[in-house]
Parts: structure tokens; C-alpha cells; sequence
């Protein structure tokens, strides 16, 4: 796989998750009736998103290691009834996918495999 498409896919999925996280908690399954402050676990995500959008490497090792609670609360929140636990299945989805790409794309643009590339 080259580093562009993982760039590109981290990009889209990292969107995706974030969408879902202030759509969940927001207006969709909300923890409180007319929203609820947990919308807010998306700021952690937004943080990542200028870094991923411009491929720097630094912050999709970050991002490897925060988007695995995403991966959990997802599974937690599974077992809720109803739109609740069909969309935090949709967000152990993405983060685990996510999960995946990122670490591809963190070992991939690794500076020996640049240079390994180059010879």
C-alpha cells in the first residue's frame, strides 16, 4: 500500500469518527435528553485532524495510541439498547480500522523505510 492511500483513508476515517461522536452525543442517542456534554470526547480527535490531513508522522503515533479508547468505549457501549449501542458498534468500527491504518502509515513513512525506498 503506498502512503498516500493511508494518508487518505486515516483522513476519511478520522472524519467519520469525529462526525459520529458530535451526531451520537449531540442529537442522535444522546446520554441526556436534548444533548449531552459528552460531544465534547470529539475535541481529542480534532486535535489530530491538521496533523493527519498533512501526513505528519508524529501525530499518527499519537493518534494510534488515543483513538484505541475510542476503540473501547465503542465495545463498552455495545451493549446499550437500541440506536446507543448500534452506534457505538459503528465507533469500535472506525476506531479499530482507524487503528489500523494509522499504524500501517506510521510504519510505512518510518525514515529507514524512506531511505531503504531511496537506495
Amino acid at each position: 500500500m503506498k502512503v498516500r492511500t493511508l494518508n487518505v483513508a486515516a483522513s476519511l476515517l478520522l472524519v467519520a469518527l469525529i462526525a459520529l461522536c458530535v451526531l451520537w452525543e449531540g442529537w442522535l442517542a444522546p446520554l441526556r435528553p436534548g444533548g449531552s456534554w459528552m460531544m465534547l470526547k470529539a475535541l481529542p480527535l480534532m486535535a489530530a485532524l491538521f496533523g493527519v490531513l498533512k501526513g505528519r508522522r508524529y501525530t499518527y503515533q499519537w493518534l494510534s495510541m488515543l483513538v484505541l479508547l475510542y476503540l473501547v468505549e465503542g465495545v463498552v457501549r455495545a451493549a446499550d439498547p437500541g440506536l446507543g449501542g448500534m452506534l457505538a458498534w459503528a465507533e469500535a468500527i472506525l476506531a479499530a480500522l482507524l487503528f489500523v491504518i494509522v499504524v500501517l502509515y506510521a510504519r510505512l513513512s518510518a525514515p529507514s523505510r524512506q531511505r531503504a525506498a531511496g537506495s
